[in-house]
């Protein structure tokens, strides 16, 4: 199997030049809410360095145009149109844990004190790596896994979206001016990022773009 971590992902501007600034690693999907934190991050004054993983996903159009994926990671089974009590099959093991630990490793390297990621406790079908609980956790890992948080160096795991609904983080992407036609939430999107507009991912980006009284850019099949 093969994974590819692809720093600095070309669809974002997310390397500022200047080092005066503070720097944060910002785990970036594609999808809206990832858009919307790198939005958040840089509005707070951070020179941002995007990390994106292509891990076989299903959903991985918007990573495409940087890296093929040779094979994939999550299992060939029917995504589920709607949303069901439990986890649900399209949770992926380790997920967050994984994308987390490489984003702590290049923060250290990068000497950032910040990680930015947009896990969501509100709409988020359910995973566990989701939790308010799991991100506490994974901040005091990394306070006592690294070099850096045992010689005081605290490290802040931020989860800005954490407590918001879907159209509260469509309000804030159009308050930072987030271009989120470019941007790419379907568990089943096509080749070209078309979305399927069935699967659970898509109920819920377009219940927040109706509830937030925005337009829909997303492109359906």
């Amino acid at each position: 199997m093969t994974v590819h971590f692809l720093f600095c992902h070309e669809i974002f501007v997310v390397m500022a030049q200047s080092t005066s600034r503070p720097r944060a690693v910002v785990l970036v999907s594609g999808g809206m809410d990832s858009a919307v934190v790198l939005a958040l991050a840089r509005e707070q004054g951070f020179d941002c360095y995007a990390l994106s993983v292509a891990y076989g996903q299903r959903h991985s159009s918007e990573l495409e145009a940087a890296a093929r994926v040779s094979q994939a990671l999550t299992a060939d089974i029917d995504v589920p149109e709607q949303g069901g009590a439990g986890i649900p099959v399209t949770y992926v093991p380790a997920r967050n844990t994984i994308m987390l630990s490489i984003a702590l490793g290049w923060a250290e390297v990068l000497g950032a004190d910040e990680i930015y990621c947009g896990v969501n406790a509100v709409d988020y079908s359910g995973y566990p790596d989701c939790r308010p609980a799991f991100i506490e956790a994974f901040e005091r890992l990394g306070n006592l896994a690294t070099k850096a948080g045992v010689e005081g160096h605290a490290l802040h795991v931020r989860a800005p979206l954490m407590r918001m609904s879907k159209a509260d983080i469509v309000r804030e992407g159009m308050r930072l001016n987030v271009d989120f036609a470019a941007t790419v939430s379907c568990y089943n999107a096509d080749a070209t990022g078309r979305a399927c507009a069935h699967c659970d991912a898509c109920r819920l980006r377009a219940d927040g773009f109706d509830a937030a009284g925005v337009s829909d850019p997303t492109r359906y099949v």
